[in-house]
């Protein structure tokens, strides 16, 4: 089992509050918008890190993380986007590959919108974890936080943080 906290659109602010929301995870997964390298090395530094870089991320950020994060956890399918969109609404880039190969977990960020839904049509639970930085129109800064167990996805909790 590994227990993962999941974070996106950060936009160069890192809430103390996500090393204490984070500190019982095995491994922090950033969907994109760091915002800049030295918060990535941050998290990194913490916990180990995996992330996928964001339309506002720069060079530094691109030279390290991916566009798009295919791997797996214990024994399942996880596929990580910043624009990726959601069930009936994928983003025209992923779309054709999420129906031919859909995997088993689906996290995209960019909308600052928490969402926690299952794709029937593929078998498929989207994650958006929302934002957790400062910038953008959200009013709810929030976190995901779940655990995988071979190819069960559970324990999954929402965590809003208070505006700093």
């Amino acid at each position: 089992m590994k227990k993962i906290g999941l974070i996106s659109d950060t936009h160069g602010y890192l809430d103390p509050a996500v090393f204490k929301h984070f500190d019982a995870v095995d491994e922090i997964w950033h969907a994109g918008d760091f915002g800049n390298i030295a918060l990535a090395d941050e998290l990194a530094a913490f916990k180990p890190l995996r992330g996928v870089f964001g339309n506002i991320d720069g060079k530094d950020v691109r030279a390290v993380y991916p566009q798009n994060l295919r791997f797996f956890c214990e024994e399942t399918d996880v596929w990580m986007t910043h624009i990726g969109g959601y069930p009936d609404k994928y983003n025209a880039a992923v779309k054709p590959e999420i129906y031919a190969n859909p995997p088993a977990l689906f996290i995209a960020g960019h909308s600052h919108i928490l969402k926690v839904m299952f794709d029937k049509k593929i078998n498929c639970l989207h994650l958006n974890p929302g934002a957790a930085g400062k910038q953008g129109w959200h009013k709810t800064r929030t976190l995901l936080r779940f655990s995988v167990s071979k190819k069960r996805i559970h324990d999954l909790e929402v965590i809003e943080m208070l505006n700093p």
